[in-house]
């Protein structure tokens, strides 16, 4: 066991596991967004972060084509990548709520979980036949952008990338965002509302079916902008990109309480932390009996443990009192 060089490394692993637990927390947030108003778990968001992805690779490579991508600045061509993202994103979830879970809503709970799973398959290979039918290649690969490529020495031992920097500030501008639009804005007040009780919200004069779509567009889009900064942050992306990232997305919004907006930041933030801990130090601590390979194993041992003792998650799931 080479105990200085686990000390040396920790600042960096620290980092690390950060930027990918801020890549978690953005995807958990359209997840506790929608279950924290319909208490469903919208199974389709994986590929919705998906389909955010291939618009900002479609949009880059098209800059690319035609010569115009080297002459942008590469922090205003994020943000066009993160607005078209986030528009395509937050308009199909707000139609996959529309035609696959609405006639379905007074349905048994168990119904509209099969539909989600239906809708996951289908956009998964739609994406598919479309970059198929207009690329011939559905691997696709993000273009580099060299001023985000940039890296920051903070220490000898410590560097950071401008892109990671941008996924850790667009989390936390997302996050605070979100949480003044649901705590400070009357759209957030109908929001809480129909989430309470929507018989009495409707009684109200809020219309639900409108507050519900909104939630799955804002939760979309969430899922969009995380696409786009998936596919700058980590290049290769392809229609099936989503499941791995989307299944550790919903544990860490069941980590930090399903529900709770801040908790699914938290979530992501412990799940991406025990990963990156897992991935450099499991093979140290060992002696190369079990490598990186082993992370998942280990960070979702650690959830089943936190939830066995605090089976509400981390920050509590949010509970509604009926009358």
């Amino acid at each position: 066991m080479d105990i200085p060089l686990m000390i040396g490394i920790f600042p960096q692993v620290v980092l690390d596991g950060l930027v990918l637990g801020f890549m978690y927390a953005l995807i958990a947030l359209g997840y506790t967004m929608v279950y924290g108003v319909l208490e469903f778990i919208n199974f389709a968001h994986s590929e919705i972060f998906v389909v955010g992805a291939f618009v900002g690779v479609e949009i880059l490579l098209g800059l690319k084509a035609s010569g115009a991508l080297g002459n942008l600045s590469p922090f205003l061509v994020l943000i066009l990548l993160l607005l078209a993202g986030m528009l395509a994103s937050g308009l199909l979830a707000a139609a996959v709520e529309r035609v696959a879970y609405r006639p379905l809503r007074s349905a048994p709970r168990l119904i509209p979980l099969i539909s989600a799973i239906g809708v996951s398959f289908f956009l998964q290979d739609a994406v598919r036949l479309f970059e198929s039918l207009w690329r011939n290649a559905f691997n696709l690969v993000y273009p580099t952008m060299d001023q985000l490529n940039l890296r920051f020495q903070l220490t000898e031992t410590i560097d950071i990338s401008v892109r990671s920097l941008v996924v850790i500030g667009a989390a936390l501008g997302m996050l605070l965002l979100l949480h003044l639009l649901v705590n400070r804005t009357k759209i957030g007040k109908a929001m809480r509302a129909v989430a309470e009780d929507q018989a009495t919200a409707s009684l109200m004069g809020i219309n639900v079916n409108r507050i519900i779509s909104l939630t799955f567009l804002i939760g979309g889009a969430m899922g969009g902008a995380a696409g786009v900064l998936f596919g700058v942050q980590y290049s290769l992306i392809n229609p099936y990109s989503g499941f791995i990232p989307g299944l550790k997305a919903f544990t860490a919004a069941v980590l930090g309480g399903i529900g709770n907006i801040t908790g699914a930041m938290m979530g992501g933030l412990v799940l991406g932390l025990l990963e990156a801990f897992a991935a450099s130090y499991l093979s140290l601590l060992t002696n190369g009996a079990f490598g990186a390979e082993y992370k998942d194993i280990f960070a979702f041992s650690i959830l089943i443990l936190i939830l066995i003792f605090r089976p509400k998650g981390l920050m509590g799931e949010v509970v509604r009192e009926r009358a």
